[in-house]
């Protein structure tokens, strides 16, 4: 999985607002219409509401794209089921720093298992609590709406925390990207560009516009040159 930029910023549409009953289609679509990852939210109904997907829905994607899987686990004991959604088919994890005790040693059972690291953030955690593994990261997920559904409004109090962690990442001269889930639209997107985010999880915003994908991504690709 490649996360250096190519681009101004990495479109990675999430599945949990796709309609199921014609998932390989949309994502395809989104493909084409030149989205970057497919972003899987995983929720176990413990660590955050809702019940979502595992591993064989990866592997389903997997059958359908060659783009980089971004799997974003909202669960309890996720050290459980890294090495299984590495086989199959992530290119990158994502966990929460309110999910374990054991940080350290799980962005580096992810780096072993051959994925992306990535470490997350919901909104309410402050950006300090990030710092002592900024250098073992390839990316950092700052949660702009609480975890759980898809839908929910974007919550600008987080645009500080994003400023914060990416000073952090300069000064530690890191390519490490920061990425955005939650409310992301034409209005939002650009506020948390200028924050310092890279990289953009869009779910509603492009799986139900209600002028399809292909014109929600142009849409979204284009939004930085109307600020």
């Amino acid at each position: 999985m490649n996360t250096s930029l190519q681009k101004p910023f990495l479109l990675a549409p999430s599945i949990l607002s796709a309609d199921f009953t014609h998932l390989g289609d949309q994502i395809r679509e989104a493909e084409e219409a030149g989205v970057d990852w497919i972003h899987v939210d995983v929720i176990d109904g413990h660590f955050a509401p809702n019940i979502t997907m595992g591993p064989f829905i990866v592997e389903a994607c997997r059958r359908v794209t060659q783009l980089p899987l971004d799997v974003h686990l909202m669960i309890e004991n996720p050290d459980r089921w890294i090495a299984t959604f590495a086989s199959a088919g992530a290119s990158s994890i994502t966990v929460h720093v309110e999910a374990t005790a054991h940080l350290h040693r799980m962005l580096q059972t992810i780096r072993e298992v051959g994925c992306k690291a990535g470490v997350v953030l919901n909104p309410a955690t402050p950006a300090v609590m990030v710092e002592p593994v900024l250098h073992m990261v390839d990316m950092v997920l700052a949660m702009t709406v609480n975890p759980g559904f898809s839908g929910q409004e974007f919550a600008p109090e987080v645009l500080e925390k994003i400023k914060l962690i990416s000073r952090s990442l300069e000064a530690l001269h890191s390519n490490a990207l920061i990425e955005v889930d939650g409310g992301m639209g034409p209005k939002t997107l650009p506020l948390a560009y200028a924050a310092g985010a890279r990289v953009f999880v869009a779910g509603h915003g492009i799986f139900r516009h209600p002028q399809g994908i292909a014109f929600a991504v142009n849409e979204l690709r284009n939004c930085l040159d109307q600020h």
